[in-house]
């Protein structure tokens, strides 16, 4: 099947839902036969950018490399799915106009939710200022002025979540059949 590369980008706090939404797509799209690769923050961490700390210089040369990936596996017809807290406007706007074709979605949930979900407990670490320079702790998010898709994983199931995804592909001429919306 021939299909029409784009870049899915996830971004938001730690613990927003960025990964969780993420996989859910990928497993939909899997299961029509579209071409996807999967660029998660946390591994892309652990191998393509390795070295790299936490200053804003780092975290821009981060989102540049997976923003680079993206741009190669876009033009050769790959929808790919990047989850990376990337909490920097400019940098993601960069990346934008590299790719083209680009999706912005924004995973939001407040702060109090995402700490709440820490299942690492990082923003407890953050807070005893264990971990400097944590985003929304004392690093700061900014958030999307215009993405094209807000998940409010604070408010919307996940299904939701996911069934905004699907109906900005389909609109924006992404996806070459209709997805059977599959249970979440």
């Amino acid at each position: 099947m021939k299909q029409r590369g784009v870049t899915l980008w996830f971004t938001g706090l730690s613990g927003a839902g960025k990964t969780t939404i993420s996989q859910a797509v990928a497993e939909a799209l899997r299961s029509q036969d579209y071409n996807i690769e999967i660029l998660d923050g946390d591994i892309v961490r652990q191998n393509l950018t390795k070295g790299l700390g936490f200053s804003k210089a780092d975290r821009d040369e981060n989102i540049r490399r997976i923003g680079f990936v993206s741009h190669l596996l876009t033009r050769n017809g790959v929808i790919v799915l990047v989850s990376a807290i990337s909490p920097y406007r400019e940098i993601r706007e960069e990346v934008r106009q590299r790719i083209g074709d680009f999706v912005e979605i924004y995973v939001n949930a407040p702060l109090e939710i995402c700490e709440g979900r820490d299942v690492k407990g990082l923003y407890k670490r953050a807070r005893s200022g264990e971990i400097k320079g944590f985003t929304g702790i004392d690093d700061p998010y900014e958030p999307p002025l215009n993405p094209e898709i807000e998940c409010r994983t604070d408010q919307e199931e996940l299904s939701e979540s996911v069934a905004k995804v699907f109906q900005k592909l389909e609109e924006l001429g992404y996806l070459t059949n209709k997805l059977a919306m599959q249970e979440v």
